[in-house]
């Protein structure tokens, strides 16, 4: 009996085929399938190139930070893994050259240094860099511009650390690494660790700080970070691409969100057009159910011969939509040769299993259910148009592929809040805007005495078709929804970001501003037109008690790893709110607070660590111990490039009686580094960090996010487009029936095309404006809740969706019902 389900599967499948029941059933799935592979696998390759990226400028994948030299042993499991490890040392030495002196911070590394990236160097202070392969020969050593200036150093010039000499080859302009702390460190002098013991500055006691830098596999990497996480001891961290990086963490963070975002989009669509084609494919086979009953065939047969029929449809879909899938990827792979970062040849058939896992599920979830309404569809209907109603196990069936479904979502954003956001926007989307498009033909039918014949005729079929209308409007609403997300978050999260960064952002930091040179630089960058932000006090200190119990052991055990517990934090005092900050909970300073023992804490910092409001911290500043009680939480705005803090304090309170030194950002161009020269003249003490590279990446990755949207959009509308065609092809059989009805009662071809163009036309209207609707409540919730984004009303939305509705279903509508005009009403009333 297997074989002869097989056979007649095949044959049935082959009839269906030629007469062209599955093509759209086929299509729809082609379309899901093919977007979600190609989406896999660019996300990964975009992935993989920003974090490489990133990574270039951490100088590995990670890096442990250690204020002792750590044992063997952590080494070798991470050789164990083939990562490759380079090792550095800093400490902070004084620096001679004739009579001159400066304490600098030396930095001593191997050959290995650094694993990601390159240094940059150049022959004198501010020129033209390049850069540089390869580190310090032993005797020699590369110094950083601010140190040349203080010292009146050139190329070739000897100076002593310790009791070694070393000869200045090239001037340091750029270290990867080098901006994980940039607050309060000295000038950089760039050492062979080989002559680190020549020099005799490291005894018993120096205050040092060892790093191990590791690159290799992202498997590797986690493996090895999850090994050393569980013995971190104090003063020790681990740092990766996000953790070193603050700004480019951001971008990162908001660039997987939204690549999150059109996947899902993509997967909503997809889902909604095999549903509908589903649907419309086994409602046409009631009958031939019906009849195989009739000749003999059980319950059991019927459900194996379609499940066989749509497994086949299922696996050739999936080839089919994998192999468009990786051709897509590769597509856009050599378009974009030049723009996107460099990553590996191949991502190998992995990106291809969520693609063709979606597809199938998708398949499966959706007709499971109608199927085993085909299997209880009894003989009579043959005689009559009965039909049993949905069995109630189907219900299983579709929570089963709905819970599927929402894990499918969540691996392609590793997000919980971002996958429960749609899933909820969806949700609210079927009920309420099902209501709301509800409302709207009732509306429209009120225009009945004042249109003509042709929308008299769209209207009326909508209305009186409503249950159908109904779910159209939802389906084209969804499809728009999708499209109008998917437009305004592309174009916000780059216009966001470019406001956020006007042409004169700060793109330096000048630190170590000693507290009776503040007026000084002040008025240095006055005279000469700089635009510079506020120069704010900064102290650093740890955080060692949260409610007067040790910090570690008031925390998660998942936190007691956190870098802002195994190092010092940068403590400020402010009477005004930073601009780039916003207060989430409590209150900024009130008149009366100055000199008060408060604080206002990082609000992800004070999530992670389970800080609130009325907590009371306590810090130690050198030999001081300090207590503050929270008064608010603030988000900060990290990749501003300006001066931010995790903890800022009333002024007039006890932080204003310790050493503090003082820091500022300004802009420069490109042209005007003389600039810098003068203000290391005149302030010897101040370091001066340029973060021009920095800017310029997190700049370019958020451009190739672009660049990636624009693409992934055109899966969208892909599947929007099946979304459409599967719409009409499920009411064509009922317009096929009612066209020739009214073109027997008289009707001519051109009225009927009329009164289709003026109904779909209609419809597109009313799903336009569920559209706007529902784009409008889901936008506020993705950009507050989920994106961090600044979130104004979408007005353009209000205009461009019904008027795009109208376009696109009206245009679709008026092509899908030619079949209504090219058979006779003869056979066509004959047929029914």
């Amino acid at each position: 009996m297997t074989a002869a389900r097989w056979r007649l599967a095949l044959r049935l499948l082959m009839r269906d085929w030629r007469a062209g029941e599955q093509r759209i059933l086929l299509a729809a799935l082609v379309i899901a399938i093919a977007a979600t592979t190609a989406i896999s696998y660019f996300t990964d390759r975009l992935a993989s190139g920003m974090l490489n990226s990133s990574a270039e400028f951490l100088g590995a994948d990670l890096a442990l930070v250690s204020s002792r030299r750590v044992d063997a042993d952590w080494l070798d499991p991470a050789r164990e893994r083939d990562l490759g490890i380079a090792e550095t040392l800093e400490f902070a030495s004084v620096v001679l050259h004739g009579e001159q002196l400066q304490l600098a911070s030396i930095k001593a590394v191997d050959a290995s240094f650094p694993l990601r990236g390159s240094m940059r160097t150049s022959q004198a202070i501010y020129a033209g860099d390049s850069a540089t392969a390869g580190v310090p020969q032993p005797g020699e050593a590369w110094a950083a511009p601010r140190l040349m200036q203080a010292l009146g150093l050139s190329a070739g010039d000897l100076v002593e650390v310790g009791d070694t000499r070393l000869m200045i080859s090239r001037v340091l302009t750029f270290e990867p690494g080098q901006m994980r702390d940039v607050f309060g460190v000295a000038p950089r002098l760039l050492m062979n660790m080989a002559d680190v013991p020549a020099t005799g500055v490291v005894q018993p006691g120096s205050r040092l700080s060892w790093q191990y830098l590791f690159a290799g596999s992202a498997a590797a990497i986690s493996q090895y970070r999850q090994w050393v996480e569980g013995r971190l001891q104090a003063g020790q961290e681990l740092l990766g691409v996000r953790e070193g990086r603050r700004a480019l963490g951001t971008a990162l963070e908001r660039a997987e969100r939204f690549l999150g975002l059109a996947v899902l989009a993509a997967i909503v669509l997809a889902g909604v057009a095999v549903a509908m084609a589903v649907r419309r494919y086994t409602e046409r086979h009631f009958d031939m159910s019906a009849m195989l009953r009739c000749l003999g065939a059980t319950q059991g047969d019927i459900l194996v011969i379609f499940l066989l029929q749509l497994l086949l449809i299922g696996l050739l879909a999936g080839i089919t939509g994998c192999l468009l899938g990786w051709l897509a990827q590769w597509g856009l792979v050599i378009l974009l040769a030049d723009l996107l970062p460099a990553v590996s040849a191949t991502t190998g058939l992995w990106p291809m299993l969520p693609g063709l896992a979606t597809g199938l599920i998708i398949l499966a979830g959706f007709a499971l259910p109608p199927l085993m309404r085909l299997r209880e569809v009894p003989p009579l209907r043959v005689l009559r148009r009965d039909l049993v109603p949905l069995p109630a196990r189907s219900w299983l069936v579709y929570g089963a592929a709905m819970l599927a479904v929402v894990a499918l979502m969540w691996r392609y954003t590793q997000n919980w809040p971002l996958t429960l956001a749609v899933l909820a926007g969806s949700v609210a989307a079927v009920l309420v805007l099902g209501l709301v498009g509800f409302v709207l033909l009732a509306l429209g039918r009120r225009l009945n005495g004042r249109v003509g014949a042709a929308w008299r005729f769209g209207l009326n079929n909508l209305w009186r078709n409503r249950q159908s209308s109904v779910s159209q409007v939802l389906a084209f609403g969804l499809t728009l929804m999708a499209m109008a997300m998917i437009a305004l978050v592309r174009s916000d999260l780059l216009t966001t970001w470019q406001n956020q960064l006007p042409d004169n952002a700060p793109n330096h930091f000048a630190v170590n501003i000693l507290p009776h040179e503040v007026e000084a630089m002040r008025d240095f960058l006055d005279v000469r037109g700089v635009p510079a932000t506020k120069i704010y006090p900064m102290v650093r200190g740890r955080l060692v008690s949260i409610n007067a119990v040790a910090v570690r052991e008031a925390v998660t055990k998942e936190e007691r790893s956190n870098n802002a517990l195994n190092r010092e934090l940068n403590l400020t005092w402010a009477g005004r709110l930073p601009a780039d900050n916003a207060i989430v909970d409590g209150l900024w300073w009130l008149p009366g607070d100055a000199g008060r023992a408060l604080v206002s804490v990082e609000s992800r910092l004070a999530d992670r660590l389970g800080i609130r409001t009325g907590d009371v911290l306590g810090f130690t500043v050198g030999s001081e111990e300090i207590t503050a009680e929270v008064a608010s939480l603030r988000a900060v705005q990290w990749d501003s490039f300006r001066p931010n803090f995790y903890m800022v304090f009333p002024p007039g309170g006890v932080l204003e009686t310790l050493p503090a030194t003082y820091i500022t950002s300004f802009y420069l161009p490109s042209g005007d580094k003389q600039l810098l020269v003068d203000m290391v003249r005149q302030f010897p003490a101040v370091t001066v960090l340029e973060l021009d590279l920095i800017m310029a990446e997190v700049g370019r990755i958020f451009r190739q996010v672009t660049l990636a949207v624009e693409y992934v959009l055109l899966f969208v509308l892909l599947a929007g487009f099946a979304v459409l065609f599967a719409a009409l092809q499920n009411s064509l059989d009922q317009r096929l029936h009612e066209g020739a009805l009214l073109r027997a009662l008289g009707a001519s071809r051109r009225q009927l095309r009329a009164g289709h163009l003026a109904e779909y036309t209609a419809l597109g209207v009313i799903a336009g404006l569920v559209a706007a609707m529902g784009t409008e409540c889901l936008a506020w919730l993705l950009y507050r809740e989920v994106m961090h984004l600044d979130y104004s009303f979408k007005w353009p939305v209000w205009i461009a969706a019904p008027l795009l509705g109208a376009l696109l279903v009206g245009c679709a509508g008026y092509w899908g019902t030619r079949p209504v005009l090219q058979q006779t009403p003869l056979t066509l009333l004959r047929e029914r």
